[in-house]
């Protein structure tokens, strides 16, 4: 069977300005409002062709984990744009599910997405914290249990956990028929379940190729959608398969490793050059 490679809260997310007023019996008023906060996120080395096509292999491995922080920042809530999405998810047809890698929008947003979740550091939740970005995190079961209560503190600031399979085995497409793949992908939607008690919507393939057998596995498991990508934040810097910038509706994908600072500063860059808003995938899709 011939396969491809890619190419809560919509983006419409209102998060809401808070506004703190202080009055006192004998003194005067005394009001004071929160200032924004910007926005930020990062990318990963794996490696797609034309159109998000990544080749069988093409994500790089990585290893080890840290302990969870002992405390976890506060989020500093900024204030938000308002978006009525203009895109709509393509439905399930014929028993497969859609597959996205860029949202065909005219809205200034941008979709941030975070894989695996290999390297654990207070450093990438506090980053993520400090600059309000919601993302879509794609974990494997596999790389998580070690520690998977560490991606609480990103539910917290307002990401959401996907399916990014049990195993991580890149060439699933290839060695595992119909069956095996939805057992594998079954197996983190209930795993999700269990921690993060939400079953996930949108599946990333491991290594990012993808066939019809895998799309009919996707919507068996109860998932909505492939999602996959047109640019990364790797290795510190951006790279893009269309163009040289950040464009409306870009779905930027990244890796919990050990360059996430670097690869999040990155992506901070690009998304502030390009003035776009970072908001949360499945709001946008209308499945968070």
């Amino acid at each position: 069977m011939p396969f491809s490679t890619p190419s809560r809260r919509a983006a419409f997310g209102i998060l809401g300005a808070s506004v703190v007023a202080g009055l006192t019996a004998c003194k005067a008023a005394e009001s004071s409002t929160p200032a924004l906060t910007p926005t930020g996120a990062a990318g990963s080395p794996e490696a797609p062709g034309q159109n998000g096509a990544l080749g069988v292999g093409g994500e790089v491995p990585t290893s080890s984990a840290s302990p969870t922080p002992t405390t976890t920042p506060t989020p500093t809530k900024r204030i938000r744009r308002t978006f009525i999405p203009d895109y709509q998810l393509p439905p399930i047809v014929g028993g497969l599910a859609p597959v996205i890698s860029k949202i065909e929008t005219k809205h200034p947003v941008v979709f941030l997405t975070i894989d695996d979740g290999n390297i654990k550091t207070p450093e990438s939740v506090k980053l993520m914290t400090e600059y309000d970005y919601p993302a879509s995190l794609f974990l494997t079961k596999d790389t998580v249990a070690d520690n998977p209560a560490f991606f609480n503190a990103f539910k917290a600031q307002g990401s959401l956990i996907e399916n990014h399979t049990v195993t991580h085995n890149i060439n699933m497409v290839r060695q595992w028929g119909y069956q095996q793949q939805v057992n594998d992908m079954v197996g983190m939607q209930e795993y999700a379940f269990q921690h993060y008690g939400r079953r996930p919507t949108l599946f990333r393939p491991p290594g990012g190729a993808y066939s019809n057998v895998m799309r009919q596995a996707v919507a068996a498991s109860g998932m909505k959608a492939i999602v996959t990508w047109e640019a990364k934040a790797n290795a510190g810097k951006m790279d893009y398969q269309v163009g040289n910038s950040l464009r409306p509706g870009d779905i930027v994908l990244m890796h919990f490793r050990a360059e996430f600072a670097a690869d999040l500063a990155a992506f901070r860059a690009a998304q502030l050059a390009a003035g776009l808003e970072v908001v949360l995938l499945e709001d946008f899709l209308g499945v968070a």
